[in-house]
């Protein structure tokens, strides 16, 4: 494994920014310190001017494979995923079939294991009706269970309160849900086809995933983990209601409920359908422009935890169907740092937390053992940027299989440089070198 040596860098690094040199050894980051130019490695990158952060941990993908792989696969979509500094990632079980048994869970490492450039793992899900494999799951490589509390792909909607219960007073890990209430989102949606017939305007969709349906579900859960006990992590917030139902004076590794915000909902906002349409549509969906300013303000205030994408693609030609057989979700890990670092030019957030929301503090939630931060003796998950290197999103630079993004005609101030995984160079400007794979991520827990 090659040495690597990045020079002169500004590191930003638990809650600071300051100028220092990094050696990659063998995987691992064997020196931080000024003046390590002496040095020799087998590759040196000069990251004078640029920004060197911890690579990203998304906690909440979906990559498709198996069975909807003409939407993406682990291996396109891990490619955009390092082009986008996002070096480890955990993917959503809603695949076909779906993850719902210790073997099929095994089925997606063992293909991540030959074909993903980025770090991995992968959520075991729950249905009505396999509690005794979702209680099989090993807490220490794998890195949750994801429960859908609302509308999912399959057999999903864990809507049996008996399941229910049985999930959150056993589960041997972390529990992530997807909160919608799917009775009032049924209401809503007959309400609106009362109305506009099929043809529902695009415009009404977070008019029918509403604000209510959200709430109702969020905190239902939130009560039933403080009930039972269980540790809950509540994901992609959509409202500015939800926020309020977390803690933002615990400290992180006290809480036992957490909670996402994902790019989209930081950056739509429900005037922006009349220009994007279904490209914006997502479950939950986006809302208020005063919705996402609240959510970010949580953010900022540590209501919520982590940042993630819920990348979740789907072909152009199904995105431009009729409301209701579009189907909801997008690509954003190539994108999802760009639009952090433009919100970070328009002093929105600091350089300081982005890297604690979408590094940092997924490694403390998750427990990811040795990852999320430069640290000595640390595996090398490491990102270069340059906060002023503008790039337009187009058609020939996205390389998420889906091949297109909402935010294509957009201007990015900055660019990722060099992304590194578990030790190995895998993107430098705009150039991805494969022929490593990225490592199957382990827990302390």
């Amino acid at each position: 494994m090659a040495s690597i040596l990045i020079l002169n860098g500004t590191l930003v690094n638990e809650g600071k920014a300051f100028e220092s040199d990094l050696l990659i050894n063998n995987g691992r980051i064997e020196q931080i310190g000024r003046d390590l130019g002496h040095l020799t490695a087998d590759k040196t990158i000069d990251a004078s001017g640029k920004h060197v952060l911890p690579g990203l941990i998304d906690d909440q993908v979906h990559f498709r494979e198996p069975g909807l792989t003409h939407k993406a696969e682990i291996y396109t979509e891990s490619r955009a995923a390092v082009a986008g500094g996002i070096t480890s990632f955990m993917e959503m079980p809603n695949t076909v079939p779906n993850t719902l048994t210790q073997e099929l869970l095994q089925d997606k490492y063992n293909i991540a294991a030959q074909r993903s450039l980025a770090n991995y793992s992968f959520y075991m899900g729950a249905s009505n009706d396999n509690l005794d494999e979702v209680l099989k799951t090993d807490p220490k490589n794998i890195c949750g269970i994801k429960v859908f509390m609302g509308s999912s792909t399959g057999n999903m909607l864990v809507d049996n309160q008996t399941t229910l219960e049985g999930i959150f007073s056993n589960a041997p890990t972390l529990i992530a849900t997807h909160c919608e209430a799917e009775e009032i989102i049924r209401a809503n949606s007959a309400a609106a086809k009362e109305k506009y017939g099929e043809d529902v305007p695009i415009g009404q969709h977070p008019y029918i995933r509403s604000e209510e349906a959200c709430y109702a579900s969020s905190s239902f859960a939130a009560d039933l983990a403080r009930r039972t006990g269980a540790r809950l992590h509540i994901l992609h917030i959509s409202t500015g209601k939800e926020v309020d139902l977390f803690d933002s004076t615990t400290p992180l590794k006290n809480k036992k409920v957490t909670s996402e915000a994902c790019i989209h909902h930081l950056w739509f906002e429900e005037n922006d359908y009349a220009e994007k349409g279904s490209l914006i549509k997502w479950n939950p969906a986006v809302k208020k422009a005063s919705d996402r300013d609240r959510i970010l303000e949580g953010v900022l205030n540590n209501n919520i935890d982590v940042i993630a994408t819920d990348h979740a693609p789907h072909t152009l030609e199904e995105k431009q169907n009729s409301y209701f057989k579009a189907p909801s979700g997008g690509p954003l890990v190539q994108h999802c740092l760009p639009a952090l670092l433009d919100m970070h030019h328009q002093n929105k957030i600091s350089l300081e937390k982005i890297v604690e929301k979408t590094a940092h503090a997924v490694a403390d939630l998750f427990d990811v053992h040795e990852r999320g931060y430069l640290r000595e003796g640390y595996h090398a998950d490491v990102v270069v940027v340059d906060l002023n290197s503008p790039w337009e999103v187009n058609s020939g630079n996205i390389l998420a299989k889906c091949g297109w993004s909402p935010f294509e005609g957009h201007e990015f101030k900055s660019s990722v440089t060099h992304t590194i995984v578990s030790g190995n160079l895998v993107y430098e400007n705009g150039q991805l070198i494969e022929g490593t794979n990225g490592q199957r991520l382990a827990f302390d827990r």
